[in-house]
């Protein structure tokens, strides 16, 4: 017999989200962290962290908060880590949320107790506790909001390097770059928010790039950027057009500084958000370079023929998703695939009962998007509980992919295994804020 109780794993914001919202539709949870307290990757500290100390926020303040519980007046426009831990672990003051996780506890499996399909059947969650001890538990459900940025995407270089490699999930502080000769390799936000760190310390600093990027500036007319335009959203070929010529105004062209030319158009990719690294490669702070053909022994090879001698490698190549506890036909998850295929990005159509927090990314779309997909799974498991027809109608049309929205936003976004969960932050939060209210359940 299974426990009425849902699991949530994960305690950062999208683990909160689960959460709160379970609480406001009284359902019964139990949380799981492998830290010691609530905030994720933003607790530097934190095992699994992979946020360095310079690292902030890229999508401002209040483009980003949960709308019930607003950061406190003061708080810089774009806050930093330890900013956001304090604001998450109020959060998690404010609604009691603590007490119902089991920290230090580090997942190991999760399985159906019976057939996935089953709306009755439970889950088992196995997982180690602060003592090593494993443990047991059977839920009627699960959530699962580990986030997305913990499981480094390593690349396989051809060759051999006799410096120092790693990747940004294992950089914190720039004295590590201090006096040598270093080699950013990616150009994705962290990788550019390293270089900008790394000219302050490095002997030198080179950034490799296969590709080109579009920039954005944090600030357009003195105010946030993702602040401007919040409105009725744009067409996107006209939002498009308006934008690069805006961006343009305040960064320039990024090929002056040795970046190749964008393959993509603006948004079709996720942009940079940093206009310092612009900066610095204009004062000869640092250089781009062509993608990495191999690893040279005290230096690297690049496409173009060249090399160059290096001390360091940082390896910004970003992450991938991991849910090593899970089998990943219970995701939907096709072999070879960047991401499961889940409905709203959210509900497996191959098991009922199982539930992702957080598996989203859209410029702009900020933990009140993620607040909002959790607010579909309280909504829908109260349904099951409430309006068994009401859940029917929504489950019908998980199992039924012709009905799926368009996520997009008419954007065509570049097929990269980084972008494979990818959408347009208006289309995906009106598609799930429809489907909430189309249950029929309040809280």
């Amino acid at each position: 017999m299974s426990s009425p109780s849902y699991a949530v794993i994960g305690a950062g914001p999208s683990g909160l989200a689960a959460a709160r919202n379970l609480q406001r539709f009284g359902l019964p949870w139990t949380g799981y962290e492998l830290a010691a307290d609530v905030g994720g990757l933003w607790d530097i500290d934190a095992q699994r962290s992979t946020v360095y100390e310079s690292a902030h926020l890229i999508s401002s303040r209040t483009t980003t908060e949960f709308a019930e519980h607003p950061m406190p007046e003061g708080t810089p426009d774009y806050p930093s880590h330890r900013h956001l831990l304090a604001y998450f672990r109020s959060y998690a003051d404010r609604f009691g949320l603590r007490e119902h996780y089991r920290f230090g506890t580090e997942i190991t499996s999760v399985e159906p107790l019976g057939d996935p399909g089953d709306p009755s059947t439970g889950w088992v969650v196995r997982a180690t506790g602060r003592d090593g001890i494993p443990v047991e538990t059977e839920h009627a459900g699960v959530v699962v909001a580990n986030g997305t940025l913990s499981e480094p995407n390593v690349p396989q270089l051809p060759g051999h390097f006799d410096g120092e490699v790693f990747h940004t999930a294992e950089y914190k502080r720039p004295d590590v770059l201090a006096g040598k000769r270093v080699l950013v390799v990616g150009a994705g936000n962290s990788g550019c928010d390293i270089v900008v760190d790394a000219v302050h310390h490095a002997a030198s600093v080179d950034i490799s790039v296969r590709r080109g990027y579009h920039f954005v500036p944090k600030y357009v007319f003195g105010r946030p950027a993702d602040t401007l335009n919040q409105g009725r959203p744009l067409p996107p070929r006209i939002k498009q057009v308006v934008d690069s010529r805006l961006l343009r105004m305040f960064t320039g062209d990024p090929t002056r500084f040795g970046f190749p030319e964008p393959d993509h158009k603006l948004y079709e990719s996720h942009p940079i958000v940093n206009s310092l690294i612009l900066h610095h490669l204009g004062h000869g702070d640092a250089t781009v370079r062509p993608d990495v053909e191999r690893l040279d022994g005290d230096g690297v090879v690049f496409r173009d023929g060249t090399r160059r001698e290096y001390d360091v490698l940082v390896l910004a190549t970003g992450y991938r998703l991991h849910y090593p506890f899970l089998d990943p036909s219970l995701l939907a998850w096709p072999d070879g695939a960047g991401a499961p295929e889940l409905y709203l990005q959210i509900v497996s159509p191959a098991a009922e009962g199982l539930y992702v927090v957080g598996m989203v990314e859209a410029s702009g779309i900020g933990w009140q998007g993620r607040w909002e997909q959790a607010e579909l799974v309280a909504a829908y498991l109260a349904a099951r509980e409430r309006d068994p027809k009401a859940a029917a109608r929504m489950w019908a049309t998980v199992g039924d992919r012709s009905s799926w929205p368009d996520l997009t936003g008419g954007y065509h976004y570049l097929g990269l295994e980084r972008m494979a969960y990818y959408v347009n932050k208006d289309a995906y939060r009106r598609a799930v804020r429809a489907q909430t209210a189309e249950l029929g359940v309040a809280p």
